[in-house]
């Protein structure tokens, strides 16, 4: 190999190295101010238009696996309802201090039996709607959460109802010893 062709060699390996560690850097940048900016995500989506208390229901799922509701009929997206003892007021009132306790949550919609919360998934910033709705005769909130984006949610939406349950059944514990 000529000396002209091992400079020239030498030459593009460096300006494709300075390149790969310019893009790196620009990403790496981006992922941070993404991460940290408060601001909507990458992957976020669009808010959709049909939530809300339509007939005294929830919407439905969608057929993706990645919504569960306590008004569904279908085992896949069936979950239960939260249940109190309390007053119904207490009821609510417990549950938007239980869903204030979540970081990258936002109230949308509220009123005296109803709640809407979007929670954004840190980094890439999937969101997700969760909705509340209080049943005064059968003493129960019923809940509805789904991902915006995508077919599937590898459970998310599920554990986080069950830990909003959770939350919901140990705040109800301390309310009770007072």
């Amino acid at each position: 190999m000529s000396t002209v062709e091992t400079k020239s060699s030498s030459v593009f390996q460096r300006v494709l190295f300075t390149f790969i560690a310019l893009l790196f850097v620009t990403i790496c940048a981006l992922g941070t101010k993404i991460a940290f900016s408060g601001e909507p995500q990458l992957f976020a989506g669009t808010r959709p238009d049909n939530l809300g208390v339509h007939a005294g229901e929830l919407a439905p799922c969608p057929k993706t696996p990645n919504c569960v509701s306590s008004q569904s009929q279908d085992t896949a997206h069936q979950i239960a309802p939260l249940t109190y003892n309390s007053t119904d007021q207490e009821a609510m009132a417990r549950l938007k201090t239980v869903l204030q306790s979540f970081r990258r949550t936002k109230a949308i919609a509220q009123n005296e039996n109803y709640i809407y919360s979007e929670f954004t998934i840190p980094v890439v910033g999937f969101v997700d709607d969760v909705e509340f709705l209080l049943d005064k005769d059968a003493k129960v909130i019923n809940v509805r959460s789904a991902s915006r984006l995508g077919e599937g949610d590898l459970g998310v939406n599920r554990r986080r109802i069950e830990t909003i349950r959770t939350k919901f059944n140990a705040s109800s514990v301390v309310d009770a010893s007072d």
